[in-house]
């Protein structure tokens, strides 16, 4: 039997500037994001039906009806490559924290998208199948393209960011927060941040010091009005010796950059936080062969 698997990175937003609600009811965005080393592992073989599988510790957490992005990202596939195969059994072990801000949902659907055009042979590829992203999930289009991105649109316009390696502190809370709740509490007191220009010019330059203290993002203000333990632990990732430190995506999860050197102690500072890296180029599927009913015997 044939398997295909692959990790599933998190990430984070270097910036988020919201520009407004659009007439499709989502917003007008503008971010950089990374992927970094904290990730589910999905896997897909051959079934007869299309079936989701949830392990890992959060598992518990996940939507398993259409809610879950995988199995939209699979039937989406299922329907665009038009009477071909449609059958797989998808596993996710599940690491990311949901609701989180980071990104998981859309890189599991992601991840889904690049496994399954290779167990069906649809022959698509990632320009392929990047016209299948953008309706299953604002960030996967950028999850898909593999490495750092800017975002336009409402996440479906990407293109490759040339940043530098970075060294993030990562606390997740013990709650989540929906993005449509985020941007409905922006819509209530919208504020719009600077230009990035900047920013983005110090990430690609590796300009850590610039790139700390100019992070930024529009939905903080009102997520964090609700939940002030965000804001405490941005205060303390600080006070600790951090670059800069920010909310994450719709939050609540707060991120630090850090030096490598600095990083633990600063993780230290914060209980239930860790140190991630980011990751330049998110690796391709794998192929694995089994024989016989005995397990892998090579990987392609």
């Amino acid at each position: 039997m044939t398997r295909f698997e692959m990790a599933a990175h998190a990430k984070v937003n270097l910036f988020l500037r919201v520009l407004g609600t659009r007439d499709d009811g989502y917003h007008e965005i503008e971010t950089v994001l990374l992927q970094i080393s904290l990730a589910d592992h999905v896997s897909v073989e051959p079934a007869d039906a299309l079936i989701v599988s949830l392990t890992g510790p959060v598992a518990g957490e996940v939507p398993k009806d259409d809610a879950n992005l995988a199995l939209r990202a699979a039937r989406a596939l299922a329907a665009e490559s038009g009477g071909g195969p449609s059958g797989a059994r998808i596993t996710i072990d599940k690491r990311i924290p949901v609701a989180a801000g980071l990104g998981g949902g859309s890189a599991d659907a992601a991840a889904t998208l690049l496994l399954l055009d290779e167990l069906w042979s649809t022959g698509l590829g990632r320009d392929g199948l990047a016209r299948l992203a953008a309706d299953i999930g604002s960030d996967v289009p950028a999850l898909l393209l593999g490495e750092p991105a800017y975002a336009t649109g409402r996440g479906e316009r990407v293109a490759p960011v040339l940043a530098q390696s970075t060294t993030w502190v990562v606390k997740p809370f013990a709650f989540g927060v929906s993005s449509a709740d985020a941007y409905a509490w922006w819509d209530g007191g919208a504020t719009t941040g600077p230009d990035p220009g900047a920013l983005i010019a110090a990430a690609e330059a590796g300009d850590d010091a610039l790139l700390g203290s100019a992070l930024y993002n529009d939905l903080q203000g009102p997520v964090g009005h609700r939940h002030p333990e965000i804001t405490e632990v941005i205060e303390a990732f600080l006070g600790a010796g951090a670059r800069g430190a920010v909310m994450t995506g719709s939050g609540p999860t707060v991120v630090a950059l850090c030096s490598f050197a600095a990083a633990q102690d600063v993780a230290d500072a914060v209980t239930g936080a860790f140190v991630a890296e980011s990751v330049p180029r998110a690796p391709a599927p794998v192929r694995i062969e089994a024989r016989n009913g005995t397990g892998p015997s090579g990987v392609v």
